[in-house]
């Protein structure tokens, strides 16, 4: 199955809990959406394949998805994508028992991902962390990149930046005539 553009990662998986164990329903992601943080965002939305099976206990989630952040250079300040791929194997449980609607014990697994209450798999808050997790400490638009002109604040590759450095701060006026020794 296909999932509409720009679709969250969200499923019912009612019909797919009242299968026996083994079953399973796989989706193509073309355009999911995943709300990140103020300072990061999607440049490319995600992408991938879902395969959801049934256990005896829950729900196995296995994705592999891709996405593109999109980000500053650290050096430069130029808007980038940095590409990601997200691999995920994630069992969720359910919150209510399928025949009888009661609520099940979580006492047991608190950390254990679970199923909404209307038996929805979502995938978005184990997606954006792992995006959160991808995001470089101090990603560059390319490997070379000579960053900013510290006079004039314009990127290096950039026009002329040949400025000349009048005021030399007054306690490193000592090593003006400084020249290293050849070992």
């Amino acid at each position: 199955m296909t999932s509409p553009a720009g679709e969250a990662l969200t499923w019912n998986v009612a019909g797919l809990l009242a299968e026996d164990p083994g079953a399973s329903r796989e989706f193509d992601l073309e355009a999911a959406t995943v709300a990140l943080d103020d300072e990061l965002t999607l440049a490319q939305a995600v992408s991938g394949h879902v395969r959801l099976r049934r256990t005896n206990r829950g729900i196995l989630a296995d994705a592999d998805l891709t996405a593109a952040l999109g980000t500053a250079c650290s050096r430069c300040l130029r808007p980038i994508a940095i590409p990601v791929e997200v691999r995920l194997e994630e069992e969720f449980l359910p919150a209510l028992d399928i025949s009888s609607g009661k609520p099940l014990p979580t006492a047991d697994e608190p950390e254990v991902a679970r199923l909404t209450d209307h038996h929805e798999l979502d995938l978005e808050p184990l997606v954006r962390d792992e995006l959160l997790l991808a995001e470089p400490i101090a990603p560059v638009c390319r490997p070379d990149c000579p960053g900013l002109c510290p006079d004039c604040g314009q990127p290096l590759d950039e026009g002329e930046h040949d400025h000349e450095v009048d005021d030399i701060d007054p306690r490193l006026e000592a090593l003006r005539g400084f020249t290293p020794r050849d070992e």
